[in-house]
């Protein structure tokens, strides 16, 4: 056999020896039914003992959950304090104090409250406290949560998206009814005239026939409105005249189209636009005397104490009283501009004090010789007095280089939008 065996091809002699071997090492393997634990054979119907770690609900919280609580709404009313409000919810002054001693939000947001400010109260079913809310806005929470080691605070944020919407109007009686009908708000308007006010004096130069379109944001909260965001575009036309602005997110300017800042170095009105008695006239009969001379300035009539705003950045020049003037205040921009302000009611700036443009120098009044209480505002151009309404102002730093080139690529995307919401609008 041994020689039979010595005879065969080497080949074959290593195959007969591998698979020898594999049926050697077979023979010796457990059978399959040995492989399997006895603890894993489970059988449908018996019941088995499971082994839970207690240490898993050790850290859980004993408070009961958000969702069973009872909830009172109170508000705060004239005269009342966060006492008064615990005392009407069934709260101890003490749990007041232990509240508002725990951190400095709490403290705040329990102790600085005004009149319509609401308040939450959540109770679990043995009528304790268990977490206070606080609605700051729409999307926004301030809370007091009980927890095992006393109280917290959070703030809870939904998410807010943004969605575009379009609004136009022409003006046939004034600009801020143009605005309400249009279906702005108050804040759209002044920003709408804060935004032109640069090129158009909302109080002079707004004429029958004028007209504005806008794109704008609105806020989406859980897919409701809940407010308005900033205006994205806007185009107004006055007089024949078309100005247009974008907004650069980035920086939150505006721009026109071909990267011009909106912004100027000077207001054209130095207060919120409001009736005018009368215009720039060098040849106006003063009211008091009765004689014809240069009225080298324009008059707006307003409420006594509206606030006066300088027109542009610049030091106080002098600020005094005299018969003619009252209080008033002039103010040196550069070597070629100088603003005057006269017949305030009182000055907040002295002499020598460098300001902001934008910045409150004194309130609306009747001081000097006048017939009524109003501003009489003069500027003055290498000391020569010139038409506010008319005169042109040096501009703000533009956009410049790359800046530039994304900013006019953006504002043509924009201005797309908002000629394609206007049609829309137009078709419905």
């Amino acid at each position: 056999m041994l020689s039979l065996f010595a005879r065969l091809p080497w080949i074959h002699r290593a195959l007969i020896a591998f698979f020898s071997a594999i049926i050697v090492v077979a023979l010796f393997l457990p059978a399959p039914k040995d492989l399997r634990e006895e603890e894993s054979n489970y059988q449908i119907g018996k019941a088995y003992p499971i082994k839970i770690d207690q240490g898993i609900f050790a850290e859980q919280s004993s408070v009961p959950t958000l969702a069973v609580l009872r909830w009172e709404k109170h508000t705060i009313g004239s005269g009342d304090s966060m006492a008064l409000l615990f005392q009407r919810a069934g709260l101890s002054s003490r749990l007041l104090y232990e509240l508002t001693s725990t951190n400095k939000d709490i403290e705040r947001q329990l102790t600085r409250v005004r009149p319509g400010d609401s308040f939450q109260f959540g109770f679990d079913a043995d009528k304790q406290l268990i977490q206070i809310k606080r609605q700051l806005s729409p999307y926004e929470a301030f809370l007091v949560t009980k927890s095992d080691n006393g109280y917290t605070s959070t703030i809870d944020k939904k998410d807010v998206h943004f969605q575009y919407n379009y609004a136009e109007a022409k003006i046939t009686s004034n600009f801020w009814n143009a605005g309400i009908s249009a279906g702005l708000t108050a804040n759209q308007i002044m920003e709408l005239a804060g935004i032109f006010g640069w090129d158009i004096d909302f109080a002079l130069d707004i004429r029958n026939g004028d007209n504005f379109r806008i794109l704008y944001q609105e806020k989406v909260v859980e897919g409701e409105v809940v407010g308005r965001g900033k205006i994205i575009a806007a185009i107004f036309t006055n007089q024949g005249d078309t100005f247009t602005a974008i907004r650069d997110d980035k920086s939150g300017n505006y721009y026109d189209e071909n990267g011009r800042a909106m912004k100027k170095a000077f207001l054209r009105s130095p207060l919120d636009f409001r009736r005018v008695t009368s215009n720039f006239n060098p040849t106006r009969r003063h009211p008091v005397t009765g004689k014809v001379r240069a009225h080298r300035g324009t008059d707006y009539a307003a409420p006594v104490g509206t606030p006066i705003w300088a027109a542009g950045d610049g030091i106080v020049q002098k600020s005094s009283y005299n018969q003619f003037n009252g209080n008033y205040v002039f103010i040196k921009h550069s070597n070629t501009y100088i603003t005057k302000y006269l017949h305030l009611t009182k000055r907040t700036v002295k002499t020598g004090q460098r300001v902001k443009q934008g910045q409150t120098i004194g309130t609306l009044g009747g001081t000097g010789r006048v017939t009524g209480p109003h501003l009489h505002y003069e500027f003055l151009v290498n000391g020569v007095h010139k038409n506010a309404r008319t005169v042109k102002l040096p501009q703000s730093k533009s956009l410049t280089g790359k800046t530039k080139t994304t900013f006019i690529a953006n504002a043509k995307i924009r201005l797309d939008k908002l000629e394609r919401y206007g049609e829309l609008l137009a078709t419905q």
